[in-house]
């Protein structure tokens, strides 16, 4: 496609940067899992803040939407187009620079394409920690973890994406640049204004940098894989390991023998830490300062606690850093594992996980007999990834759905913990949300977003 439009968006980044061959654009307009796909105008990658400020003015003068992407790793078809208006996709992938990093004021400053990974290279560099830590770690880009607000690994101690910033350059639908990149960790002047594009997936302004927080750097870590008989044991090993080791407990992992058997499937090389019937599985990490003999010694300490007491059946210590990383590396396969069925990502609060999965394995059970569940996740803040079925019942998710969210509901949950919206559950937020709620941010979209052109067809 040539015309006018492309020619002066050519003009703005250069002609090799606007993309409109489809063997070009195709990586662009769907989504990873294959779920969704939608043809758009072009592809356009500036190059600097700038460039996407000329390219947005453009835009909205052409009556054209945008919809940015960052990695595409998104599971809620909400970085590419719908199809429904015209629309470009404004890729982030060439704003990858890492502007500065302050040791003093442990902060640092990247361009929103900066993959994830080579952030946290750079903290390594400058000898800190930058805790944010997802599987697509190494593609997805830090733009799009701040505008679905990623939560990760780590959110039991550090928090989700939004916890980390503290400041962002943002490009709105007009096209002027909000300079907001401040490392103040205190400023009482008003709206945190920062955290209204935070969670936006991209329909109130394209985020183009962002002031981060750097955490000391781990000298010594501890993990573990260990055996429990249920979900409500996982619970209260949590309570115990909490009690004991403070917040040197990093990351809390739930994993049913489901998935195991899944990765063990999917990469027959993978050794199977414990072998045998057990049902369910926490991978847990601690970190301090200290060393690793002494962290690992107060981890094998609390473990023995946990199995003289029950709350354990059996537990694995890595004893290397390979040791570690191939514990890692099975949670980590489990997306991929099963990686065709009705996908939830929900969460309640941490006491009531047990009852969700109980409720919720009940109720699927009389509505689809024999429908594999495939339940892991992040239960230290309560947050799993519940899985249902296979390619066949995707045809049914509308009523898997209805089971799943009713139990959410129920207990006061959400049905989005760290995915987002997209164009996923779009429709589906409008029976679980609040009105006021809804009627806010629709408030907030119409403000800042008038003409609706800022990642049509997602969240609401």
């Amino acid at each position: 496609m040539d015309n006018e439009f492309t020619r002066a968006l050519r003009a703005i980044v250069g002609p090799a940067h606007v993309l409109t061959e489809a063997d070009d654009t195709a990586p662009y307009f769907g989504d990873w899992r294959k779920q969704f796909r939608a043809d758009a105008e072009c592809v356009v990658r500036p190059a600097d803040t700038a460039q996407v400020a000329a390219v947005i003015r453009l835009c909205a003068e052409a009556g054209v939407a945008v919809v940015p992407q960052g990695g595409n790793t998104g599971l809620c078809g909400g970085s590419v187009p719908t199809g429904a208006v015209r629309e470009v996709v404004l890729s982030l992938s060439r704003l990858n620079r890492v502007r500065r990093v302050d040791p003093l004021d442990n902060t640092i400053t990247v361009e929103a394409g900066c993959v994830l990974a080579a952030l946290q290279a750079e903290a390594e560099k400058a000898d800190r920690f930058f805790p944010l830590s997802l599987a697509a770690e190494g593609s997805c880009q830090i733009g799009g973890n701040l505008s679905t607000n990623a939560g990760g690994v780590n959110v039991l101690r550090f928090g989700n994406a939004r916890d980390q910033v503290l400041g962002l350059e943002v490009v709105l639908p007009d096209g002027r640049v909000w300079n907001g990149l401040r490392s103040l960790r205190k400023d009482n002047t008003g709206y945190d204004l920062k955290q209204l594009f935070i969670g936006a997936e991209g329909t109130l302004g394209i985020i183009t940098a962002a002031v981060l927080k750097l955490q000391p750097k781990p000298t010594a870590t501890a993990t573990a894989w260990v055996a429990v008989a249920d979900p409500s044991g996982a619970v209260e090993l949590l309570s115990l390991l909490r009690r004991l080791c403070g917040d040197r407990l990093t990351a809390f992992e739930l994993i049913s023998r489901r998935c195991v058997d899944a990765v063990l499937a999917h990469r027959p090389a993978t050794r199977d830490p414990i072998p045998g019937p057990g049902a369910w599985y926490v991978l847990l990490e601690l970190n301090d300062g200290g060393g690793d003999a002494e962290l690992r010694g107060r981890l094998e300490g609390a473990l023995r606690e946990a199995l003289e007491s029950g709350l354990a059946q059996d537990a694995v210590v890595a004893q290397s850093q390979a040791e570690r990383l191939a514990l890692w590396a099975i949670r980590e396969t489990v997306p991929e594992a099963q990686f065709s069925n009705v996908k939830h990502d929900v969460s309640v609060a941490v006491s009531r996980v047990p009852e969700l999965i109980a409720r919720t394995d009940k109720a699927l059970a009389a509505a689809f007999p024999g429908a594999p569940i495939y339940c892991f996740g992040h239960v230290g803040d309560g947050n799993l990834h519940y899985n249902i079925g296979d390619q066949a019942l995707l045809a049914r998710r509308a009523e898997v759905n209805a089971v799943v969210y009713a139990e959410v509901d129920a207990m006061g949950g959400s049905i989005s913990a760290e995915h987002g919206l997209g164009q996923l559950k779009r429709e589906e937020i409008t029976h679980h949300k609040d009105p006021l709620e809804l009627e806010l941010m629709r408030a907030v979209k119409g403000a800042l977003d008038p003409r609706r052109m800022m990642n049509p067809g997602k969240v609401l």
